[in-house]
Order: structure tokens, then C-alpha cells, then sequence
């Protein structure tokens, strides 16, 4: 299969490239690195990209963030991150992409641990997380041509342990080689309209 990974590069991203190589042909992708730059976040570096890679058979994005910080202090805007630079973005490479997955492919989202199992100062992620689970859920049985949609939600990855330190009390870090089985589960299985959890 070619198979995109948007986020290839990242804690999460790299696990998926990971777990699929040496089976597959991967196209790795970035903000900045990897065979292909994209800005998500704008609809024409995803038209470009999509132009530049022509025909996949499936498609992961591991790429996205929200704002940090306790509900009481967050404003509406700081709120509509998790939105516009996790949510929507992922839903894009979606809208513009159905044409350039073959039949009987794939996309894979990547939502979180946060919309069921919460931190403090996590609002804006969890419910992007919640935006990205309900987004596939209700598309699945649109999808066009046989093809699939899932997301994978992992828990705190063992790799991000130091970068998050302190936030995640009590959660058990879940290892990278089970997440990448999380990708293959979603791209090579056969399932759709399902959240892949991780814990």
C-alpha cells in the first residue's frame, strides 16, 4: 500500500511509520520535514500536497494541538484551538482527500486519552479529541467506495512522559509498539467508524 503519515516525524506520528515500514510505502510528511511539507491548517497546502503524492491507499494524520490551561481562565478563542489547529485540520485532509484514496482504502485520525479520561487544564483537547472520535464515527457511514475511517486514541505515550511530566497523574504510560499496532489495527484491518483506544 502508499500510505500517507502526516505527523510522521512526531512522538505519535512515528510510532504509525514505525509499526506499517518495510511492508508498505510510506510517505512521510511534516510541517517542515519528511518527503512532503504541508501546513494543515491550510486548505491549499493540503490540495497541494494531495496533488503531489497523487493516488493512496490510506492516509494517517498524527498532527494537531489545542491551548493548555484551566477551564476558569481559558476565553472562547483559546477554546477554539483545539478546533482550528487539531479538529478541523484533521477533518480537511479528510473533505479534500476522498478523491485520492483508492477504493477500499483508508483514512486514520488521531483524537486522545483526554475526552474520557480527563487531566485538569485539558478542556480544549478533550473536546477536540470528542470532535475528531464523532466526526468518524458519523462519517464511516458515508464514506464513498468502500472506503474506511477510524481514529486511534492513545493514552500518555512512554516517549512523551519528560515533555508532559506532572500532568497526567495517575495515568499508566502506554509503549509505542502498541500504538503502532493501533495504526496497523486501523490501515490494514478492516474496521470502520471506530476509536482505536490505547490504554
Amino acid at each position: 500500500m502508499r500510505i500517507i503519515i502526516i505527523g510522521a516525524g512526531g512522538s505519535v506520528g512515528s510510532t504509525a511509520a514505525e509499526a506499517l515500514e518495510g511492508r508498505h510505502e510510506l510517505i512521510r510528511v511534516g510541517r517542515q520535514s519528511g518527503d512532503i511539507q504541508v501546513n494543515i491548517g491550510d486548505i491549499g497546502s493540503i490540495r497541494d500536497m494531495y496533488r503531489q503524492t497523487g493516488k493512496v491507499d490510506a492516509v494517517i494524520v498524527a498532527a494537531g494541538h489545542g491551548h493548555f490551561g484551566p477551564v476558569a481562565e481559558m476565553s472562547g478563542e483559546q477554546w477554539m484551538k483545539g478546533i482550528y489547529h487539531k479538529a478541523l485540520p484533521q477533518v480537511n485532509v479528510v473533505l479534500e482527500g476522498i478523491p485520492f484514496v483508492n477504493d477500499g482504502g483508508s483514512f486514520t485520525l488521531t483524537s486522545g486519552v483526554l475526552n474520557r479520561d480527563p487531566i485538569s487544564g485539558g478542556t480544549c483537547s478533550a473536546s477536540a479529541n470528542g470532535a475528531i472520535d464523532g466526526f468518524v464515527l458519523g462519517a464511516a457511514v458515508d464514506m464513498p467506495r468502500g472506503i474506511r475511517i477510524n481514529s486511534v486514541s492513545p493514552g500518555l505515550l512512554q516517549n512523551s512522559v519528560e515533555r508532559f511530566r506532572g500532568k497526567f497523574p495517575g495515568h499508566d504510560p502506554v509503549s509505542s509498539r502498541r500504538v503502532g499496532l493501533a495504526y496497523c489495527k486501523s490501515v490494514e484491518g478492516v474496521i470502520t467508524g471506530q476509536t482505536v483506544l490505547v490504554d
